[in-house]
């Protein structure tokens, strides 16, 4: 997502121009889907989804105030529109100082001096029948600081050290051999 791109290309239709139906059922998937945006989608991804789901939380409110209890919730309060509007404008800014503060990285050392790709082979060799569904892959790949190209290489290697069965990625006989090589010295 950046600023020059127009705002459709990255966020689908405006959440004010959609029925009732489809702003609940974009609503719902929005929320289905956030734990998996959040552990395995990239930084862009997570910031789009949270936008997007931003912009459909705000219109639900804009039109059933009194159906959570962000809008009225139903809730007796003395709180003026306007204190109320300002609260939850305040939660939609801490949300998105969220998203531009940068995340605090821990440091595992555990695999520091060890070559990533032999790290994350080497895991893939302990699960069972040496597979792994595909987005744990890129999770222990992201643990032990393996970038992407560096991933795509073990595929494309000759002879491959990873291959794709469906949704799940097998370690080769080369794979095992190359997860068993002593590391590097440093």
């Amino acid at each position: 997502m950046t600023t020059a791109e127009p705002r459709a290309a990255y966020l689908g239709r405006p959440a004010r121009e959609l029925s009732d139906e489809d702003l609940e059922r974009q609503g719902k998937n929005a929320h289905e889907t956030r734990n998996w945006v959040f552990l395995h989608g990239t930084a862009e991804q997570f910031a789009t989804h949270t936008a997007r789901m931003l912009e459909l939380e705000q219109e639900f409110l804009r039109r059933h105030p009194k159906r959570t209890w962000q809008g009225s919730g139903g809730a007796v309060t003395d709180q003026s529109e306007v204190t109320v509007l300002r609260n939850a404008l305040r939660g939609v800014l801490v949300q998105l100082e969220a998203l531009i503060d940068p995340p605090v990285a821990s440091h595992d050392d555990s695999h520091a001096f060890e070559d990533p790709a032999r790290a994350l082979l080497r895991t893939i060799a302990e699960a069972p029948e040496g597979r792994m569904n595909k987005l744990e892959v890129h999770q222990h790949a992201r643990e032990v600081g393996l970038e992407r190209a560096a991933l795509a290489k073990l595929y494309s290697a000759d002879p491959p050290l990873l291959v794709t069965d469906k949704q799940d990625r097998v370690i080769t006989d080369a794979g095992r051999t190359r997860a068993r090589s002593a590391a590097d010295p440093r």
